[in-house]
């Protein structure tokens, strides 16, 4: 069973992988997310916008409330799943949903900025290199377990499902957000190839020289792409997604779902981003992108959320509630994990 000793890293950031390796991860999608996450996690906060000023403390908290509700603020001890460079449970803890924080990530690169990145806000944050899968926490551990982005890179969504249950105290609750739906996905991404295409292509041109990125950088960039189609391993269905979690056993659970424009402008603008020098977009620029985004994210929740279908929206978000056990019944801490998933213990 899993101990509460904190774990040795299973092997030290690798932001440089070897031929051999990248040949290797095509055929292990976990291998894939640690060599493309390592590669991606110096620059990640710089690709993707990431801060913890009041943009995105707003972001973040406004996602965990939007499915969770802000009851039981702060949850005394939270843990986050692949926690990247820990965008979500470090804004959450700036917003005060949360007090006690610690990570996991597969990627031993993104739990150290993880780890850095709490520490320059003040927060002692425990990290830790660990497989979704099979988490190394005792059962009951945690009152909050929370992820952003996470699910649709592990292999066995339901099993990491039935771990977040485990290591939560009974009443304890599971935020996941920022996952891509099955329509969503499919729209994001030809706008972002199409936007890419585009790009490349305009900045060939000799007026458009100087907004063109060095070739070395294009084609970095490309191979990252590509590494996309082995780490990015589902899309969500709400009613499955709920269904996934029931049957980790989970309680209470419910789905939501939001960006409709929002996503259609803000994936090929992060495209057009990552397509030319970065020092050539300046301020305006980004108060132009996050403010449209904004009105676009405004739109969608106050308007098309009441019109259109769920299921066409970019993101879910999804939250559950690990049951109590009934009076004068015995507690299921301690039995291992294989054989509480199913009745006598089989597979």
């Amino acid at each position: 069973m899993p101990t509460d000793t904190p774990a040795a890293p299973t092997s030290a950031a690798n932001p440089h992988a070897s031929a051999e390796q990248v040949e290797a991860a095509w055929k292990d999608s976990k291998l894939a997310n640690v060599l493309y996450h390592d590669w991606e996690a110096a620059t990640y906060d710089e690709k993707w916008s990431i801060s913890f000023d009041q943009r995105c403390i707003d972001y973040a908290r406004d996602r965990f409330s939007h499915v969770a509700g802000v009851e039981n603020w702060p949850y005394p001890r939270a843990l986050e799943l692949g926690c990247g460079t820990g965008f979500f449970l470090l804004n959450l803890k700036l917003a005060g949903v949360l007090e006690e924080g610690h990570v996991t990530d597969l990627s031993p690169g993104m739990v150290e900025v993880a780890v850095r990145n709490g520490a320059g806000l003040g927060f002692d944050i425990d990290g830790r290199v660990a497989d979704a899968e099979s988490l190394p926490y005792p059962d009951d551990s945690f009152d909050l377990v929370v992820g952003h982005a996470v699910l649709h890179h592990i292999p066995d969504v339901e099993l990491a499902l039935r771990e977040v249950v485990r290591v939560l105290k009974p009443g304890g609750r599971f935020v996941f957000a920022g996952e891509p739906t099955r329509f969503g996905d499919f729209v994001a991404r030809r706008l972002s190839r199409l936007t890419w295409w585009a790009t490349t292509r305009a900045t060939r041109l000799p007026a458009l020289h100087d907004w063109s990125r060095p070739k070395s950088e294009l084609d970095a960039s490309s191979r990252a792409a590509a590494l996309e189609a082995v780490v990015d391993l589902h899309t969500f269905d709400p009613p499955r997604l709920r269904a996934m979690a029931h049957s980790a056993g989970a309680i209470e659970v419910s789905t939501k779902t939001d960006e409709l424009t929002a996503a259609w402008f803000g994936w090929p603008v992060r495209t057009f981003e990552a397509a030319v020098p970065r020092d050539r977009l300046g301020f305006g620029w980004a108060r132009f992108a996050f403010g449209t985004w904004k009105r676009l994210h405004a739109l969608d929740s106050t308007l098309l959320s009441r019109v259109v279908p769920a299921g066409l929206f970019y993101n879910v978000e999804i939250t559950g509630v690990k049951p109590s056990p009934p009076a004068g019944s015995p507690s299921l801490s301690g039995t291992p994990v294989a054989l509480a998933r199913t009745p006598g213990g089989t597979e």
